[in-house]
């Protein structure tokens, strides 16, 4: 055979070479794809398995697509970058079963995967592991995600108080001279009184005295005020407007002092008249009786303005602040507001509620507000920027606060953050997140379980050395023995 002869069959002998091994290679996807049959699960129930969807016969949940297991080569193979590394897989019943490739246990659970990053505990806090959830169990489970964005954040401190009266508002009535109540007509507590509105009409002996004592003085005055010699008139003026003051010093009116000097004569009784404009709130003052100096006889207050008293707990005071803007509402009618400012901060911590009053002053033309009623209290803060989450995404567990970020592909990692204050169903993150981060939302404990078991079980049970091939399932294998290096390039063996 010839030169020519043999490179003519050798080309032909490639070519048909080549030829099967397309066939073959097209014949062994075409049989793999018609051997792949997607196989259905019930969520509820896993020994229910269906070729195709549908519903539980024993509960009536749709059933779900059964996540395909990775072949044996292809977990044991090198994972991309980036991409978690399986480092073993085990029992879901019992912790001490590993396997270094996927399998069932004796009751036909699939294992589940342990992976690298669990294992070393670099991805969240003490007693957590990431967990991964995939996108139908995410959507069983209401899981959502949210992404952490800094925004205005306004804090307000709700609270409660009651209505009171304007301590500077408050009158007492008394009298300056002992005396005797012949008539009374401010006669019941709660009647409304105006300034200057006669209360009672009260007799007292000295100062019936000391009227017929003003009105000589006044004569002897008149007398005196033509006379030529030094001092004389003088001395009447003197004796007058000493009688005159002495009136005044008893609280009688410059009004009822003129009335006396144009009727000549004393009066029996003197009206008590009202300092203020307001209700009268305590009637001491009774037909007959008699009254010192000392006795009270009407109490009248003014409601044109008055306190909200609300109660602040001592952690909320650094929030606090005087000139603070406040919202007023009251539960009887619903749909108005009273706006006021915060006036005044009590110095003292009720030791028995831990709470401090704050004072707010508000205008009561209409008498609308009464001492005593109880409001609801809005104390408004100034927004400020910050990193506002909501505040179901955060679970806190007493020592720590813990949010699950996602990282992609159903992974959860979980992250241990500060928080400040809160708000509106929002709360202010102080440290451990980043704007545009985003974290789960929905099946908070759920999530939450499932980290902890992951961490539970990758502490109860470390990683088992990979076995060798060929050798038995389950058995650990030896250390890896480092491959001799390959001879040089052109050496023949």
């Amino acid at each position: 055979m010839n030169k020519r002869t043999l490179s003519v069959a050798l080309a032909a002998g490639l070519a048909l070479a080549a030829g099967s091994v397309t066939l073959l290679t097209a014949c062994s996807k075409s049989g793999s794809h018609a051997a792949h049959v997607e196989r259905y699960q019930c969520p509820m129930h896993p020994e229910i398995v269906k070729d195709g969807p549908g519903d539980c016969p024993i509960c009536g949940m749709k059933l779900v697509p059964i996540e395909e297991e990775k072949p044996a080569a292809q977990a044991a193979a090198p994972s991309a970058p980036g991409e978690r590394r399986v480092a073993f897989y085990r029992s879901p019943m019992d912790p001490n079963e590993t396997s270094p490739t996927p399998k069932k246990d004796a009751m036909g659970m699939d294992f589940v995967p342990v992976y690298q990053d669990e294992l070393d505990g670099a991805a969240g806090p003490a007693g957590l592991a990431p967990v991964t959830i995939d996108a139908t169990k995410r959507q069983l489970l209401g899981l959502r995600t949210v992404t952490v964005e800094r925004a205005p954040f306004a804090t307000s401190i709700r609270t409660v108080g009651r209505v009171a009266y304007d301590e500077r508002r408050v009158h007492h009535v008394h009298t300056r001279y002992e005396a005797y109540v012949e008539d009374v007509t401010a006669d019941f507590t709660g009647k409304f009184v105006r300034k200057g509105e006669v209360l009672a009409k009260v007799y007292s002996p000295d100062l019936y005295a000391t009227q017929k004592e003003y009105l000589l003085a006044l004569a002897a005055a008149r007398a005196l005020s033509g006379s030529r010699a030094d001092g004389v008139a003088k001395g009447g003026e003197d004796l007058l407007a000493a009688a005159r003051q002495r009136l005044l010093l008893w609280d009688i009116r410059p009004a009822d002092i003129d009335a006396l000097e144009r009727r000549g004569e004393p009066t029996r009784t003197l009206n008590v008249y009202a300092p203020i404009s307001g209700f009268v709130t305590g009637r001491m003052a009774f037909h007959g009786m008699k009254v010192m100096p000392a006795d009270t006889l009407f109490d009248i207050v003014d409601l044109s303005t008055v306190w909200v008293l609300a109660d602040v707990y001592e952690y909320e005071l650094p929030r606090l602040s005087v000139g603070q803007k406040a919202t007023v509402t009251l539960a009887y009618w619903p749909g108005r507001a009273w706006s006021g400012r915060v006036t005044y901060v009590y110095p003292a911590v009720d030791e028995a509620t831990r709470t401090v009053k704050v004072r707010l002053e508000l205008p009561n033309p209409g008498g609308t507000l009464k001492p005593e009623m109880f409001a609801q209290v809005v104390l408004e803060g100034a927004p400020r920027q910050a990193l506002v989450v909501p505040d179901d995404v955060v679970i806190d567990s007493g020592e720590r606060k813990i949010v699950f970020l996602v990282e992609g592909e159903g992974r959860l990692v979980p992250r241990e953050i500060a928080v400040g204050d809160q708000d509106e169903g929002h709360v202010e993150v102080t440290s451990g997140l980043s704007a545009g981060d985003v974290i789960a939302r929905g099946a908070s404990f759920l999530v939450d379980s499932e980290s902890r078991l992951k961490a539970a079980l990758a502490a109860m049970a470390p990683a088992p050395a990979v076995k060798p091939a060929g050798g038995p399932e389950g058995a650990r294998a030896p250390a890896a023995v480092p491959a001799p290096p390959l001879p040089p390039a052109g050496h023949a063996h």
